[in-house]
C-alpha cells in the first residue's frame, strides 16, 4: 500500500472531510467491538463516519500529548506503541496487530495520547471521530455495550502483560510471547528487530538471545534466520503458565 502521508494530519490519519474509502467489513467491526453481529443500521453508521489510512513502515499514527479527537484502531498489519524521542530510535514497548484497538480511552478523557505509535511495515489504521460516536450512541444503545467490550479487552490484555512482567521470569515471558505471536500456528516469522522484541519483554537483547538458545536446547523451538518453528507448543504453553 502506498503511504498517503503528505495528506495526513500529525497523527498519520487522513481526516479530510468526505474522503471516500471502502467500507470496513462487518467481521472486522465484530473483532473490534464484540457482542452480537452488528445490525445494518450500526454497520452503515460506523462506515459513514470511519476514516481510514494506509500507512507505510515507520509512518506516525499518533503522537504523545497530541489532542486526541478520535478512537484509533489498527485494521491490517501491525503498529508499535512506545516513545519517539528526537534524534533517537523509536523505543518500542508493545506491538498491536489488527484488527485491534490502539487507543480507545484518550479521546474520552479529553487528553493527549499517552504514547507514540508508528506503523511496523505496511498497515491500515481506522479512526472514529468522538463527536460522531457520541451522536451514534444517543440512538444506538447497544453500541455503548460494544465499546465497553472493546475497552474491557484492552484492559484485560494490559493487565495480563503487567502480571507477566511482575510474576514471570524472562524465559516464561518469551514462551508466552512466542505463542501469542504464532496465533495457533507452529511457524513464526519475526518482523521486529531483536532490540524491539527485547523491549516488549522488558529484557536486554543479550538476555533475549540467551533465552532463545535455552528454548532451542530444550527442544522447544528451532530458529533459522527470522523464522522460528515451535516444535512443542504444548510444552511451551506449560512453561508459560508455570
Amino acid at each position: 500500500m502506498d503511504s498517503l502521508q503528505p495528506q495526513a494530519s500529525r497523527s498519520g490519519i487522513d481526516h479530510s472531510p468526505g474522503r471516500a474509502c471502502a467500507p470496513v467489513a462487518g467481521s472486522d467491526w465484530q473483532a473490534l467491538l464484540g457482542g452480537p453481529p452488528l445490525n445494518g443500521a450500526e454497520l452503515h453508521a460506523l462506515n459513514q463516519m470511519v476514516e481510514l489510512r494506509s500507512l507505510s513502515a515507520g509512518a506516525p499514527v499518533m503522537q504523545r500529548e497530541q489532542p486526541a479527537l478520535h478512537l484509533l484502531a489498527v485494521l491490517r498489519g501491525a503498529v508499535g506503541l512506545g516513545q519517539a524521542r528526537h534524534d533517537q530510535p523509536f523505543h518500542l514497548e508493545r506491538t498491536v496487530r489488527g484488527p485491534a484497538w490502539l487507543d480507545l480511552s484518550s479521546a474520552w478523557l479529553a487528553q493527549g495520547f499517552a504514547q507514540d505509535a508508528r506503523a511496523q511495515g505496511e498497515a491500515q489504521v481506522l479512526a472514529l471521530p468522538l463527536a460522531a460516536m457520541r451522536t451514534l450512541l444517543s440512538h444506538e444503545a447497544l453500541m455503548l455495550d460494544r465499546l465497553m467490550v472493546g475497552l474491557s479487552r484492552t484492559v484485560q490484555s494490559l493487565t495480563g502483560t503487567a502480571h507477566d512482567l511482575m510474576h514471570k521470569d524472562a524465559e516464561k515471558r518469551l514462551a508466552a510471547w512466542l505463542l501469542q505471536r504464532a496465533e495457533g500456528d507452529t511457524l513464526l516469522q519475526l518482523g521486529e528487530r531483536k532490540r524491539d522484541i527485547a523491549a516488549q519483554l522488558a529484557i536486554t537483547p543479550e538476555t533475549l538471545s540467551r533465552m532463545m538458545r535455552q528454548l532451542k536446547l530444550k527442544g522447544l523451538i528451532e530458529v533459522q534466520g527470522y523464522s522460528v518453528s515451535l516444535l512443542a507448543p504444548a510444552a511451551l504453553r506449560q512453561l508459560a503458565a508455570d
